[in-house]
């Protein structure tokens, strides 16, 4: 079935915003600065609020033309591979976790966080060639689950509050 182009414009709309928030959390300073690569991951906001009120092609749909877009404009082509992987793996996680109805968008979301940056340690041992990288997930994991918290409660927000008409 051919999308609608009111549903098109929304979409459009939620990743230009997802776009925004990478770019806003790009100019805060690093939240933990003895560990490297540690983001709130302020976009995901956006993909939590695309799955839950359009579902999982959309989120998808979004979440791959942002982080194409903003590895583009902010990144290289190494931070697509990175964030392409940790955004497959939590999308994914995602997606099967919301079909089950047994957890909250705060604890889809966590486990979509910890997801993410499972996907990024595994694309990174990947190119590296070490497995030495995997020890570092387990800190990834603990800030993952921060960070999932606050965006599955933000995500739940926007999910109980924007309506689309």
């Amino acid at each position: 079935m051919k999308p609608s182009a009111k549903k098109i414009a929304l979409l459009g709309l939620c990743t230009a915003i997802a776009m925004v928030f990478a770019w806003i959390e790009s100019l805060l300073p690093p939240l933990v600065a003895a560990v490297p690569g540690i983001k709130l991951g302020l976009p995901n906001i956006v993909i939590v609020f695309v799955l839950y009120r359009f579902g999982w092609r959309e989120a998808a749909s979004v979440s791959f033309v942002r982080i194409v877009a903003v590895s583009l404009l902010f990144g290289n082509p190494v931070t697509i591979a990175y964030s392409l992987a940790g955004g497959f793996l939590s999308l994914l996680g995602m997606t099967l976790l919301k079909k089950t109805d047994l957890l909250s968008t705060t604890g889809v979301s966590v486990a979509g966080g910890v997801l993410h940056n499972a996907g990024q340690i595994l694309m990174a041992m990947l190119i590296m060639s070490t497995a030495g990288l995997g020890y570092y997930f387990i800190i990834l994991a603990v800030t993952g689950t921060v960070s999932g918290i606050f965006v599955g409660l933000c995500g739940g927000f926007a999910v109980r509050r924007v309506r689309i008409r």
